[in-house]
């Protein structure tokens, strides 16, 4: 298993999950979590990116966060709740393994060592959805790029990144053309290679030093209470 979460389990609690998971894949826009609606499965992602939307009664989103192979979704199943505000689909397409929910929440209430690692997943979450907030608040496009760029890499394997233009929109919570100025500001640099569905990360170091203080410490975070993301 890739995903991060799965094997940083104590052996007895995966072999406790091992029993009731099982294997799907997810296409680009497959729908994890519909708001306010009860949901029946929860998700552990071995590939692709998925994303956490924020919706308003009117219908308006705006996206507050990603999760990959380092994580779960969705976010509420951590408290053992199965409905949320929240809108959660698949931005990359991947794979999973996905349990009912009724077995995860009886599996959380029998072990307190799964609930701690998973309380701690929720707490880099809360962390990354507050410097997001920051981010696009304080700091350039440009900037903001660069980090979301530096985020979907730490949870894809290798260089390439399938992203288009409206997933990087909707990360930045900017229109399509801001991206494609920002995307050219980056290639000036020689940080990456867009192509069409696809950017290729040339220089982490420098793509990492562009960002600055926007990238960094949700990913500090992480490391410190689970562990390295890649």
């Amino acid at each position: 298993m890739f995903n991060r979460i799965l094997n940083l389990l104590e052996n007895n609690d995966r072999e406790r999950l091992q029993k009731k998971l099982e294997p799907i894949d997810l296409p680009r826009l497959t729908v994890l979590s519909e708001p306010n609606q009860p949901q029946d499965f929860s998700y552990f992602p071995e590939s692709g990116i998925g994303s956490i939307m924020a919706v308003s009664p009117s219908g308006k989103t705006v996206e507050v966060g990603i999760f990959g192979r380092e994580g779960m979704s969705p976010p509420n199943s951590l408290f053992e709740d199965d409905q949320a505000p929240f809108k959660v689909f698949m931005q990359v397409e991947g794979s999973a393994h996905r349990i009912r929910n009724e077995h995860l929440f009886a599996a959380l209430i029998e072990s307190r060592t799964m609930r701690k690692l998973l309380s701690r997943y929720a707490q880099t979450l809360f962390v990354q959805t507050a410097y997001t907030a920051l981010t696009n608040a304080t700091h350039r496009i440009d900037e903001r790029l660069a980090r979301s760029l530096l985020m979907v890499h730490d949870r894809t394997a290798g260089d390439r990144l399938r992203v288009t233009h409206d997933f990087l929109a909707g990360l930045l919570n900017v229109r399509r053309p801001s991206v494609t100025t920002a995307l050219h500001i980056l290639e000036g640099h020689r940080l990456i290679v867009a192509e069409r569905g696809q950017v290729t990360i040339r220089d982490r170091q420098a793509l990492q030093a562009f960002a600055g203080d926007a990238y960094g410490v949700p990913e500090r975070e992480f490391a410190r209470l689970i562990g390295a993301m890649r």
